[in-house]
């Protein structure tokens, strides 16, 4: 199943919720004996991940399990973790899959020993999740708004991607959006405009920075969708501030893309003088994961004040774990 997009958190007796976990979508199912672990396209995964073919091997023969694979370290989620793991030499994949093991956390039932289960509401569909997968790590779900909430507050904090939120009356339905909603919590940050990418005569892409404690200024993400007003504006304050060698030992951008096949990406950089806030997602360890949306410029905020103290807050004794969310909702701190 898919799910749609939304802003809040949906309200009646229909819904019930689950953290949204930040990993890779997997179906894993045993075929008469034979494993696969399915992405949600359709790719084969088990081979990236060897270490889960044991939780395979306890589904009866012609059973599947929905859910996701994530990596735990540190009582949080490691998205970059997951990514080494997509690796094509095998010894590598081995020697990764002791390190940094896997873990599958099943969220739903499709088929067991046979029976299609998925053709049932979602009521049914997780009591007979924890019913039969009892030896499987099972994603916590509640009818409980108020905790939902609390999951979407407290959770990114671990790693987890915000809530998802599913129709109790309805069955499992491929491909549809008809029966999940997702909420993510969005977040600002005031970044240094580093530099920008050009498309003909327009800008197409402005490169933002982040300073460390050191003063290092690190490239840490992008901003597109620069249109109408906000692009005469930028045209005449951009090109005045062009120069070289403020990001100096800092993260840079313009190297290699994971789908530049090899190509080195061509940027302009400018002086760290201009400051804009934007709204991100997700911050992975050293940039934000997907592009930011421009909302504001900052005149108020000096450039130094651009730091990366903003998105990585520090843990606290109290703050919740993933090994605490998946004991049980009352495991968490409140």
């Amino acid at each position: 199943m898919e799910a749609e997009l939304v802003d809040e958190l949906p309200t009646g007796d229909r819904w019930r919720y689950e953290p949204k976990w930040d990993g890779f979508r997997g179906v894993f199912e045993n075929d008469g004996g034979e494993l696969a672990l399915w992405s949600r396209n359709g790719r084969p995964l088990l081979r990236y991940f060897p270490e889960l073919r044991v939780i395979g091997e306890r589904l009866p023969p012609h059973s599947a399990l929905d859910g996701e694979i994530v990596i735990e370290r540190d009582g949080a989620l490691d998205f970059d973790a997951m990514q080494n793991r997509l690796h094509p030499a095998e010894s590598r994949v081995r020697r990764l899959s002791v390190e940094t093991p896997a873990t599958f956390i099943a969220f739903d039932i499709l088929l067991w020993n046979g029976e299609p289960i998925h053709e049932r509401p979602l009521s049914e569909r997780r009591v007979e999740l924890e019913k039969r997968a009892a030896g499987f790590t099972l994603s916590p779900q509640t009818t409980d708004r108020v905790l939902a909430t609390q999951w979407l507050e407290r959770l990114e904090m671990i790693g987890l991607d915000g809530v998802v939120c599913k129709r109790a009356d309805l069955s499992y339905k491929p491909g549809s959006r008809e029966a999940v909603l997702k909420v993510k919590h969005h977040k600002t940050s005031d970044c240094v405009i580093v530099g920008y990418r050009m498309n003909g005569k327009r800008i197409a892409t402005l490169l933002l920075g982040l300073f460390a404690e050191d003063g290092t200024l690190d490239f840490v993400g992008h901003t597109s969708g620069i249109t109408g007003q906000l692009q005469a504006d930028l045209q005449k304050r951009l090109p005045p501030l062009v120069a070289t060698g403020h990001l100096g030992a800092g993260r840079m951008p313009g190297g290699q893309s994971r789908w530049s096949q090899g190509k080195e990406l061509e940027w302009v950089e400018v002086r760290p003088e201009l400051v804009c806030e934007v709204r991100y997602d997700k911050m992975e360890s050293d940039r934000f994961r997907h592009g930011t949306r421009f909302l504001r410029f900052r005149p108020d905020k000096e450039p130094s004040e651009c730091t990366w103290t903003q998105v990585r807050r520090s843990r606290r004794a109290d703050d919740p774990t993933i090994s605490g969310l998946l004991a049980g909702p009352d495991s968490l701190p409140r």
